[in-house]
């Protein structure tokens, strides 16, 4: 596990008409403020990496598809440095992954359909904060090409 990434199990409310996705309320322990919202839509076997946000929480769910999230601790504070996990999300493995500044991150589809990511930032977006590198470039030691366990 990276220092200070969280990984919540989220609960899905079922009945004949459909279904609620709870994601993110003001009263858990997760949440520290509202930035903005947004969703990103990915085609299957797309990559969207590398970012990484100098002050901005992320909090991901995957409302639709399936997702590999990617995070590389970088930080030279942290007791996690240099490690990278793989974390599998879809409606089907309903989960909410926070993860706080300092931490290179993408995604990409897995799965034979368009996959939605929610995030609930803590921050609205600056291009000015975040930090931007190519998903297969040397400096991140992983392989998009590949699962990895």
């Amino acid at each position: 596990m990276i220092e200070g990434v969280q990984i919540n199990q989220l609960t899905q409310i079922f009945d004949e008409r459909g279904k609620v996705m709870h994601m993110l309320r003001a009263d858990t322990e997760t949440f520290k403020q509202f930035g903005e919202i947004y969703f990103s839509c990915t085609f299957p076997g797309v990559v969207k990496a590398w970012h990484l946000h100098k002050e901005m929480t992320l909090n991901y769910a995957v409302i639709n598809g399936n997702i590999k999230l990617v995070l590389y601790d970088n930080r030279c504070d942290s007791s996690t440095k240099g490690q990278v996990r793989e974390i599998f999300m879809s409606p089907e493995n309903y989960v909410l992954v926070t993860v706080p500044p300092g931490i290179w991150n993408g995604f990409k589809c897995i799965g034979q359909e368009t996959a939605i990511l929610a995030n609930c930032s803590t921050l609205p977006h600056d291009p000015e904060e975040i930090e931007r590198e190519d998903p297969y470039n040397s400096i991140i030691p992983y392989n998009w090409n590949l699962i990895h366990r």
